[in-house]
This record gives structure tokens, sequence and C-alpha cells, in this order.
């Protein structure tokens, strides 16, 4: 059973199952994360969807790169977590099947490429309070204080 966190489904809705990966990136005393500024400015894991016939591997490598210009090395699978919401630029109720990794920041290669985003260094205590999906502010626990 994959644990569930933000909101209970919406008995009335049908949702469609979207799997997402997702990664911490821990370096000094922090963690690079995404703002994203719509539909909602929130900070975020850097990850997304993984497209149809894309290894989730080849999904967070591409998704961190979009949202933050950085590549990745050694990203090593922590746990997963699934989330009910609305996706306003999909027009859609997703049950969000989201894979959290583990990864190094390796280089920056430039700026974001994904519009509305942006890298930003959070000191852990801060990503706790401010990341905006409970599920990310779990795994950043768990990986920082075990």
């Amino acid at each position: 059973m994959i644990r569930r966190f933000g909101t209970p489904p919406d008995p009335s809705q049908r949702y469609t199952r979207r799997a997402g990966v997702y990664a911490i990136l821990p370096m000094n005393d922090g963690i690079l994360a995404t703002f994203q500024a719509a539909p909602h400015d929130e900070f975020q894991l850097p990850g997304g969807g993984v497209d149809p016939g894309e290894s989730p591997l080849v999904a967070l490598h591409r998704e961190v790169m979009e949202e933050t210009g950085w590549s990745i090395a050694a990203p090593r699978r922590i746990g997963a977590f699934r989330r009910f919401t609305y996706m306003p630029e999909y027009k859609l109720w997703a049950e969000k099947l989201c894979t959290i990794y583990v990864a190094h920041p390796a280089r920056r290669i430039g700026p974001p490429t994904e519009p509305g985003h942006t890298a930003v260094w959070l000191d852990v205590k801060t990503a706790l309070s401010e990341l905006a999906a409970s599920g990310d502010r779990h795994f950043v626990q768990q990986w920082f204080f075990p």
C-alpha cells in the first residue's frame, strides 16, 4: 500500500492516474528546489510526470533539468506516495503516484527552461515549512532526520 498525503479523493470525481518522479537534491545544509509561479506560487521538489514510453530515471533527469537548469548524478529511489489533486494546466483530476529519489546536483547547465520555474536553494528548516506538498515535506524530513 502506498501512503496517501494531502486531500482525500472526492468520490464524485473521476481521477486519472499519473506517474511522477521528484528529487531531493541535497547540498551543504540545504536542498535545490524549484519555485513555481503558476498556477500557484509555491516551492516544490523538482520533478514531474513520466511521459508515455519514458523511463522514470530519464524523466527525472529531464524534469530536474527543465525546472532547475541542473544536471544530476547518482539518483536513488527512497520511496513513493500518492495524492489526489486537480491539475489546472492539464484540466485534469489526477491521482498522482509520486516516486521520490535522492540525487546529487552535479552541475548547473543554465537557467530553467520550463516557464515560470526558478531554481532556489532552501535550507532544510525552510524546506520543511515551505514545500507545498506534504508528501515532499515528509520525505525531506525522513532523509535529513531519520
